[in-house]
């Protein structure tokens, strides 16, 4: 990766990372046809330009007792996001949150032990503006990235 993009072998190192961010050097090495020091240096390349953003562990909430899973829309005013912007982050049952188009500002993603807590949520976004929620029964397809492969190089 010479230049600050990245080339189809980046691509292929990103897509393997994804799968598992545990894979170790010598295997993605192999897959990659580059040697484990090659890859370690395009992978640091990669996150100095900020195209690896971060290695997270992926939990199960319901293991951790999260049972229950919310889309919640959200109806922010501008004036209102310098409040609503710290008061969102230090909520921990956030799990995302972006601001969208639509009828809506706010797409939030929440988890729960409990309804009740969900309603206890709900009430304190109230003083930010109107609400739309919706309960996850199941999940189809979690937290993927995309398919970097298919990109092509510039």
């Amino acid at each position: 990766m010479k230049s600050d993009q990245p080339d189809h072998i980046d691509y292929r190192i990103i897509e393997i990372l994804q799968q598992d961010a545990r894979t170790p050097l010598k295997e993605i090495a192999r897959q990659v046809f580059l040697s484990s020091p090659a890859v370690s240096a395009r992978i640091q390349r990669l996150i100095d330009a900020q195209y690896i953003t971060g290695f997270h562990a992926i939990v199960d909430n319901k293991k951790f007792g999260f049972h229950i899973k919310a889309f919640i829309n959200l109806e922010v005013h501008q004036m209102d996001k310098d409040t609503f912007y710290p008061f969102i982050r230090s909520q921990n049952c956030v799990i995302g949150c972006n601001f969208v188009t639509g009828d809506y500002s706010m797409l939030l993603e929440a988890v729960f032990p409990s309804t009740e807590k969900l309603d206890a949520f709900l009430n304190e976004l109230q003083k930010f503006g109107k609400t739309k929620t919706q309960i996850v029964f199941s999940t189809v397809i979690e937290h993927r990235g995309p398919t970097i492969s298919e990109i092509p190089p510039k």
